[in-house]
């Protein structure tokens, strides 16, 4: 009798390939005449084109084609957004100004790579210089406008204000927090690919997160029907939302393969990334926060400006996400938030890890140990008595949105049981008397999140073939997750043929009917659920078959080691292979099974995080000793799958705590465009992660699942900062921005 695999510890199936070097990355891809595209960029960060010279360019060795803004017949750039409808056009290439330090103003295709570099040196352009913003509260005055035709910087906007929120508070706390701009930083950047086939037809290969609506994209610009498509999305190093979204490097190549009657690629280098690649958070938070003497929390509120970079993308929406999450883990009975969106001369601005709810995590749990510490209590009593109680779900926040379950006390407790919180107190107490130099600080956060927030569903298929080898396609774009692992597991539970047998499809629009992006910790609850589904289905039909096949009821069929069998007599059996092609010669149909689930409503992971910090009182210098993670996504599947998507959560989110910031001067020149200068965590920063599972299933879908891909940068983040802080609150230090650099910490220290 076969045993579950669900809920055990199953070792990716993708990484052999990665480690190996085996895996289909598109740098590597064998395009035969194949030629490079390489982007000339302005230098500066708000300007007129006065002349852009390329006579120097056409002579060079390799150069096939050389073009400007005015080449380009294509219209401006669509918006990853239909709301984000503000007079905010974007060209593929510049044309009349720029409007950040890095936007392409020039494409030349050349034989190869290194060409291309030699060719981008000889362009010359001469620059009328523009007043620059680059402050996100000094382009909501609106004194320098980057669009002077839409007369205003704000490209998406909230209200809601009231002047009475706070009436019956004992305390008020108030207070700027800063959501640094951060770069995504992944492994492989951007890289694409384009190519026309003879018959008409557009292949187009792109490192991204979801071959499909790329593929929609490119139907839109070029006024195709998506069936002229092939859009391919292979093995991709690395997203976080960054490359959830095309970019107009990538969506101008086959307009360049159809000038140069050649396939072309595009692959940024590190640099290019720090200048192109959407950089993410990037928002200033005014939190007030009120409530009573004894810790009870009543009122909260929220005013937010997002910068959003040069041209309007989907960091102007984000807000949206951070009004979803505002109060987060607690019971607050009112509440407001109210945010402006604005444009700057720097990077468009995306969705990274997160989108949004980070960013409303990191506002409520600095606004929370503010009030603590304002009334003098201690802030994880606070915490404590201001939680959501188990009982209460499904929850309706003030701001409208419905949690679906949760034990959050539970994650509190379980985090707190980890860390050892009595004897970490009892050390800082002793190392505080002492006077030490280095001195130790604990920080906690409580978290939920939206997962899966606009609901819907995922492409989901599985067909087992008359070889007897299953096949699954899924609509979903892994790139690290381990869809290829967890696909298999489920399939494998329902049809009992071993992981190894199991095939699983993604990212080719001529292969896997439909697909969206994959994004917002939504692949298991919706694309899992629909495989499972499909499993499902295929297991009934084959029921059905092999009760005819053995003249038995549908009923007395049971399966397991591959084959099906009546219930006591797993001697005589007929084998998947053998269902398959009974299924053609009897039915003349494919043994197959389709998904048809569509979630309604996202679903609430939740957690708890525990920080422990040494900080060096004479230097500033922070250290990370110990972070406990105790996260809930609801069901799992796989602990390893969950533990990797914990562990890189919580790198990301300690980076942003106390490393990472994108950094411009006030002329709009960005300091921070390589690992040099950007600083970029690594594993010598970290400590072993210590990590606890809470499993509260969702009510949502079939697998009771919820997302965990971005439970670690959100939780982390704020309790680290936490951390930092209570390592200084015997000065009276109450608030660090971040990230808790040590110029910060010791300015901190010293105004202290």
């Amino acid at each position: 009798m076969s045993t579950s695999i669900l809920g055990n510890r199953v070792l990716r199936r993708e990484d052999p390939a990665f480690l190996r070097g085996e895996a289909t990355f598109i740098d590597n891809l064998a395009l035969p005449d194949g030629a490079w595209v390489s982007f000339a960029r302005s230098s500066m960060a708000h300007a007129r084109l006065t002349s852009v010279d390329v006579s120097a360019v056409h002579d060079l060795p390799g150069v096939l084609g050389v073009f400007t803004g005015a080449d380009i017949d294509l219209g401006p750039v669509p918006v990853d957004l239909p709301m984000l409808t503000a007079p905010m056009p974007r060209p593929y290439l510049a044309t009349d100004v720029v409007r950040y330090v890095g936007e392409p103003i020039i494409a030349i295709v050349t034989e190869t790579r290194a060409q291309g570099e030699d060719a981008v040196e000889a362009v010359v352009v001469d620059y009328d210089p523009l007043p620059v913003v680059v402050d996100p509260h000094e382009a909501l005055r609106g004194d320098i406008l980057l669009f002077p035709d839409a007369g205003t910087n704000v490209c998406f906007s909230w209200t809601g204000h009231s002047d009475d929120l706070f009436d019956g508070c004992d305390i008020v706390v108030r207070a700027k927090i800063n959501n640094q701009k951060v770069a995504p930083c992944p492994m492989e950047g951007r890289v694409a690919a384009s190519r026309w086939e003879p018959d008409g037809r557009l292949t187009h290969w792109q490192a991204g997160q979801g071959a499909h609506p790329i593929r929609d994209r490119l139907a839109t610009i070029y006024g195709l029907d998506p069936s002229q498509i092939r859009c391919i999305s292979p093995d991709v190093g690395g997203g976080f939302g960054a490359k959830a979204f095309a970019y107009p490097e990538d969506t101008v190549l086959p307009w360049l393969a159809k000038r140069v009657g050649r396939a072309v690629r595009y692959s940024d280098n590190r640099s290019e990334g720090m200048l192109g690649l959407g950089h993410g958070r990037g928002q200033e938070q005014f939190v007030e926060i009120g409530g009573t003497s004894d810790g009870r929390v009543l009122a909260y509120r929220m005013t937010v400006v997002q910068d959003t970079g040069a041209y309007p993308r989907m960091a102007a929406f984000l807000p949206f996400m951070t009004k979803m999450m505002l109060t987060g883990t607690y019971d607050i009975a009112r509440a407001e938030f109210s945010g402006s969106s604005v444009v700057t001369n720097t990077v468009p601005m995306v969705a990274y890890r997160g989108a949004g709810r980070p960013e409303a995590a990191a506002g409520i749990e600095r606004a929370m140990d503010l009030f603590a510490a304002e009334a003098g209590l201690d802030p994880i009593a606070v915490r404590r008595m201001n939680l959501v109680g188990a009982d209460r779900f499904p929850f309706r926040t003030p701001t409208g949105t419905t949690y679906d379950s949760g034990r959050y006390e539970f994650g509190l407790d379980a985090a707190l049981a980890a860390a050892g919180l009595d004897e970490l107190r009892a050390e800082q107490a002793a190392r505080r008397v002492a006077g030490d130099r280095i001195q130790l600080g604990i920080g906690i956060s409580v978290y939920v999140e939206i997962t899966a927030g606009s609901g819907g569903g995922e492409f989901g298929s599985v067909e087992v073939l008359p070889s007897g080898r299953v096949q699954v396609l899924t609509g979903t774009s892994p790139y690290g997750q381990g869809h290829h692992t967890a696909w298999a597991m489920l399939v494998a539970e329902r049809l009992g043929v071993p992981m190894e047998d199991i095939d699983v499809i993604h990212g080719d629009t001529d292969i896997v009917p439909a697909g969206s992006v994959t994004g917002g910790s939504r692949s298991l609850q919706l694309g899992g659920t629909n495989v499972w589904q499909a499993a499902g289905a295929v297991v009934d039909r084959a029921r059905d078959l092999a009760a005819r096949l053995l003249e038995a009821d549908p009923a007395d069929i049971v399966f397991a080691d591959g084959a099906a069998h009546v219930a006591g007599t797993p001697s005589i059996a007929r084998t998947w292979a053998e269902l398959a092609t009974a299924s053609l010669d009897v039915d003349g149909a494919a043994l197959s099974g389709l998904g048809e689930f569509s979630q309604v409503g996202g679903t609430f992971p939740s957690g708890a995080h525990v920080a422990v910090v040494e900080v060096d009182m004479e230097t500033g210098k922070v250290v990370l000793r110990r972070i406990v993670a105790a996260d809930d996504a609801g069901t799992i599947l796989n602990p390893m799958l969950v533990e990797g998507q914990v562990h890189g959560g919580l790198a990301q989110g300690i980076a942003q705590a106390l490393f990472e910031e994108v950094v411009y001067d006030a002329d709009g020149n960005p300091l921070t465009t390589n690992f040099a200068d950007y600083a970029f965590i690594s594993a010598a920063e970290l400590p072993s992660f210590e990590t606890v599972h809470v499993e509260t299933p969702s009510p949502r879908n079939e697998l009771g699942a919820k997302g965990i891909g971005e439970s670690g940068s959100i939780g982390a983040t704020p309790a680290v900062q936490s951390a930092v802080v209570d390592a200084l609150s015997h000065l009276g230090v109450r608030h660090i921005d971040l990230p808790c650099t040590p110029q910060r910490v010791w300015t901190a220290i010293q105004t202290a």
